[in-house]
Parts: C-alpha cells; sequence; structure tokens
C-alpha cells in the first residue's frame, strides 16, 4: 500500500491590501501585509500558497496583481490567486504577475466552458475549480455549491458540480467548507470523502483546521492537499509543528 501524501498550503484571503480572516467567510478581520505572511510561511517550509481576492467578484476585478508580483520575489513555491477572475485575459494577467495557477469560483458557475478555455489555453494544471459548498438544509448529505464569498446561492450540487469541472478540463479542485472555515474543529470530512468518490482530480480542502491531526483526517478521507489559514495566522500551530502532527498520524509530508 503506498503511503498517503499530502502537500500543505497557506491560504491567504486578501481583502483590498491586508491579510483577513473571518468565520464560516464572515465578519472579516484585518491581520496585516499578505506579503509578511507569506514570507513567514515560505520560510516555515510551507509547499503552496493560496491567494483569494475576498471582495473581487463584487467589484468585477482581481486585485492581487501587486501583492503577488512582490512575493514572488521573495517566495519560491508554487503560488495560486483566486478571485475576480472572469475571462481567458484575466488568468493570462495573473499569471504574468508570477502566479503558477488560478482558482476559478464566480465566473465558472455562471459560464462553465470558461473552465475548458483556460485549461486549453494555459493547461488543465493552472485551472482549479474553486467550490464553496454548505451543506444543504433540505437534503440530507448533500451540499450545495456557493460563490460571491460564501454569500450567493448557485442550486447546483457539489458532487456533480464537482464532476462536470473534471469533465470540462479542471485540474485540480479547491473544495472549501463554508460551514468549517475559521472554526478550527475540524474539517468536513464527509464532504471530502462524498467529492474524493465522485472524481481523480487533486483535491485541495480547505476550512476548519485546528491542528495537524485534522489534516491526517483528511488525508484519510481523500485530501492531496489541505490548505490552512486561522491555525497558522493567529499563530496556534507554525507550519513545522503542523508537518511534525502529520507525519506522526502516519501521513507523508515534504521535509
Amino acid at each position: 500500500m503506498t503511503e498517503k501524501k499530502i502537500r500543505l498550503i497557506a491560504r491567504l484571503d486578501v481583502k483590498d491590501e491586508n491579510l483577513v480572516k473571518g468565520i464560516q467567510m464572515e465578519g472579516l478581520r484585518k491581520l496585516g501585509d499578505p506579503n509578511r505572511f507569506a514570507r513567514e510561511y515560505y520560510e516555515q517550509g510551507i509547499d503552496e500558497l493560496l491567494y483569494l481576492d475576498t471582495v473581487a467578484s463584487l467589484y468585477n476585478r482581481n486585485n492581487l496583481s501587486e501583492i503577488v508580483r512582490r512575493t514572488v520575489q521573495e517566495v519560491y513555491i508554487p503560488v495560486c490567486v483566486g478571485g475576480g477572475l472572469r475571462s481567458v485575459e484575466d488568468v493570462r494577467l495573473a499569471l504574468s504577475t508570477g502566479a503558477d495557477k488560478v482558482a476559478i469560483n464566480t465566473a465558472a458557475i455562471h459560464r462553465p466552458e470558461l473552465i475548458t478555455e483556460v485549461a486549453s489555453a494555459f493547461g488543465s494544471q493552472c485551472m482549479v475549480l474553486s467550490i464553496q459548498a454548505k451543506r444543504s438544509r433540505t437534503h440530507a448529505g448533500s451540499w450545495e455549491a456557493y460563490y460571491d464569498n460564501g454569500r450567493a446561492h448557485s442550486g447546483l450540487d457539489v458532487v456533480e458540480w464537482a464532476r462536470r469541472g473534471e469533465a470540462l478540463g479542471a485540474g485540480e479542485i479547491l473544495l472549501t467548507s463554508v460551514d468549517s472555515d475559521g472554526l478550527m474543529n475540524g474539517m468536513d470530512l464527509d464532504l471530502i470523502r462524498a467529492v474524493r468518490q465522485a472524481v481523480q482530480l487533486p483535491l485541495i480542502c480547505c476550512g476548519g483546521v485546528g491542528c495537524g491531526d485534522d489534516i491526517v483526517d483528511a488525508a484519510q478521507a481523500g485530501a492531496d492537499a489541505v490548505a490552512c489559514a486561522s491555525v497558522l495566522h493567529y499563530g496556534r500551530e507554525s507550519v513545522p509543528e503542523l508537518k511534525d502532527e502529520i507525519r506522526s498520524g502516519g501521513v507523508e509530508v515534504r521535509r
């Protein structure tokens, strides 16, 4: 049996020029300069960075160009950028600032063929389908995909949408549990398992990490990568501490 491996990603939500963090994507608190946090996590040994412009969809633009440009001058790991990307041109601009891949949610829900267009133009490894999942109140054991930072209903079933995204050419899925976001009390393992059973794509899971054991649980449920925010931003654990706990739980992670 091959040993389970996981990638550890720092998720950096940005509003204007500040790193912010909320709970269930609400009540965003300003935490400081995102570049400082990115550099610190890089020095601690994080595997990747995920930058998300939290208000981009509201203003029809991605505001991260300068932040990403500064980051890639001092950080030499993959960087993914999301928020407000609506066209192949928007993606080209994001990549030109130094991003390696892009995460698209709102625009893909409104026009799913954008997934195929981005994958065709830049390669499927560049096209990450971002899915913000909330448990359905009406159908037990199912989740609805949301957009506009977890505020707007899409009416799409998360598992079906993940399956469709894979068929359209996405190379990876960023799966965020809005219900668990910022609570630091464990990830939605049922959600991870449900999407894992539906798709072959690498799965980046996000929402609820409070310690290394939560990441081990996610890996065993089918996550290929886990994106952390609050646990790192608030100093509850450092990257090396998380990685030590992950290894202790029997999951391999980059040294």
